[in-house]
């Protein structure tokens, strides 16, 4: 009959619904990176009723995809998570293909980088070095993963994006920001703009006080990716800013060159 959904319909609607379901308690579990959650943090960031949650968590550690420490009793991503992450085989390694680059970079500014790849509306911390400098950044755990825009890696990958995309993903994730301190939708948009201008994003004292960072995403225009500068604030003027964001510059346009196949280009005046 018009106007009705047929029972296969229906069921495949349910199915969808229930995968949906299932990723996106993987994606909230996995937010956290290696410091797990409790099911009263997991319920009130995906916005599920506990009950559905402990019955979904429950499911999903019998089938291996996540694990409960008995004495925390938190949630971290489980084992076979790990097994089939073995046998995906991605296009590009990209935390390998930037090991190198990190590294040089941790060495020469003696600061922490970080490689942040792109998944969906979210960068993910996938990499990292750690310069020699005594005062540091406070450290991300790779595999966090946070909205798009905050962190210099992931506000660099929507200064590279077309203006419509960015602002697609920004209003999409409007809700999310409100979770960081300081950070809105229109503070971001602003700081998307001044990255642009400047040729790199720069954030300091919003995500985590008296810290900051610089950040190039790669390739232009479609980025999966990002490498960026965390230090204490003090480390941060403009002059040395322009300085790093030079040198991550000449390091992002290897990366991109590696990722084509081709040689490291020549460098360029501004270089």
């Amino acid at each position: 009959m018009a106007g009705k959904e047929s029972p296969q319909g229906e069921n495949s609607r349910t199915g969808t619904q229930s995968i949906e379901r299932v990723v996106g308690m993987l994606r909230v579990v996995a937010s956290r990176g290696r410091r797990g959650m409790r099911i009263g943090e997991i319920a009130a960031t995906s916005g599920l009723p506990q009950s559905t949650c402990a019955r979904m968590l429950t499911r999903l550690e019998i089938e291996g995809l996540v694990d409960r420490d008995v004495a925390t009793r938190k949630y971290f991503l489980g084992p076979l998570l790990h097994e089939l992450g073995l046998l995906a085989r991605p296009r590009y390694r990209l935390s390998e293909l930037c090991d190198g680059a990190l590294h040089r970079l941790a060495d020469l500014t003696q600061d922490t980088l970080y490689l942040s790849e792109r998944s969906g509306m979210e960068a993910v911390c996938t990499n990292r070095a750690l310069g020699d400098f005594p005062i540091k950044a406070m450290p991300l755990d790779i595999g966090i993963r946070r909205p798009l825009g905050v962190g210099a890696g992931g506000l660099a990958m929507l200064c590279a994006m077309p203006e419509s995309e960015a602002e697609a993903i920004i209003q999409a994730n409007g809700h999310r920001y409100e979770k960081f301190a300081s950070f809105t939708a229109d503070f971001l948009r602003e700081a998307v703009a001044q990255g642009r201008a400047r040729g790199y994003a720069f954030i300091d004292s919003v995500v985590t006080p008296g810290t900051g960072a610089i950040g190039i995403a790669f390739p232009r225009n479609n980025p999966v990716g990002a490498i960026s500068i965390a230090a204490i604030s003090g480390r941060l003027g403009a002059e040395r800013c322009d300085d790093m964001a030079r040198e991550l510059r000449r390091e992002v346009r290897k990366i991109e060159a590696a990722m084509l196949g081709n040689a490291a280009p020549a460098a360029t005046e501004d270089e």
